[in-house]
């Protein structure tokens, strides 16, 4: 069973501030908030460092913006992932690596003490993530943090959009080291589900990943590629795309081909952000931040 919950639908549930998304953590995160064991952190995704275009005359500035928005922060984050996309695709490989070379330097002044990051197809589709690991090391990885077990998945450095079953038997692998009642939480770039798969906004193999996950009853997976925030439930898991800091783009099928919004010059950065998450009991806090 699929369930969509529009923006609205969360403001609606939340009142003022952010998203209480109560799937995330049980019992066990309950336990967790009584032994202080609360955590904060940010994701941010599709900063498409290298683009240059009208879908945003700011693009050599934004993903400054959105660094200094997030060291503006009340709290420091415990760390900061950024969910694929991390720069454009250019066909050279001197160019990749300087926009590569770049981004780092960039990301380089967030005040978190861990900074962590996925790849996307701009950064790994042309050689099945060869020059992304050489800067930025594995694209699938797992960690622990205060109680909540993390899993990086890489589902687009495969040429055919796959996971593939070396990493899938991974992930396998991983998670028998977890309760069954331990919260489970996923990064990804692309959804792990068929959003709209004609705007490759999907993985081909999402579905193994998913079985691989369902004995776990407290899963949350949270990705970008789509630029703009999307919130479903799948069979218990709940899953959250997060806003682009380059440019957003349309609600999928709205129009024939899949383009990027056009900047609004009386509305600058409009669609554009990062999310904090933040533990409050049995629950994540969910909250889209402005990078203007």
């Amino acid at each position: 069973m699929s369930i969509e919950i529009g923006r609205r639908g969360f403001l609606e549930l939340a009142g003022l501030g952010g998203v209480v998304f109560a799937s995330g953590l049980g019992p066990w995160g309950r336990a967790l908030a009584a032994a202080g064991q609360d955590f904060f952190f940010v994701q941010l995704t599709d900063t498409h460092w290298g683009y240059e275009g009208p879908a945003n005359p700011e693009a050599k500035n934004t993903l400054r913006r959105a660094v200094a928005a997030v060291n503006a922060l009340e709290r420091e984050p415990d760390f900061v992932i950024f969910t694929g996309d991390l720069t454009h695709a250019a066909p050279d490989d001197t160019e990749r690596q300087r926009r590569m070379s770049e981004f780092r330097a960039i990301v380089g002044d967030l005040k978190a003490k861990t900074v962590r990051f996925l790849p996307g197809e701009n950064d790994a589709g042309l050689d099945a993530g060869a020059l992304y690991r050489t800067n930025f090391g594995a694209g699938h990885y797992s960690f622990d943090h205060k109680g909540v077990h993390f899993v990086a998945i890489d589902n687009v450095s495969d040429p055919n959009g796959l996971i593939g079953d070396d990493q899938l038997q991974w992930l396998a692998a991983d998670l028998e080291k977890s309760d069954k009642a331990q919260p489970i939480v996923v990064f990804a770039h692309r959804p792990l589900f068929d959003l709209y798969p004609q705007w490759d906004w999907a993985t081909k193999d999402g579905a193994k990943a998913l079985q691989i996950l369902s004995p776990y009853k407290n899963v949350t997976v949270f990705y970008g590629h789509i630029h703009q925030e999307n919130h479903r439930i799948i069979g218990g898991t709940a899953h959250h795309a997060a806003e682009s800091v380059i440019f957003p783009f349309p609600l999928a099928g709205s129009q024939p081909k899949k383009t990027p919004i056009p900047w609004d010059a009386v509305h600058p950065f409009q669609g554009l952000g990062f999310r904090t998450v933040k533990t409050q009991g049995a629950a994540f806090d969910l909250a889209t931040n402005a990078i203007a």
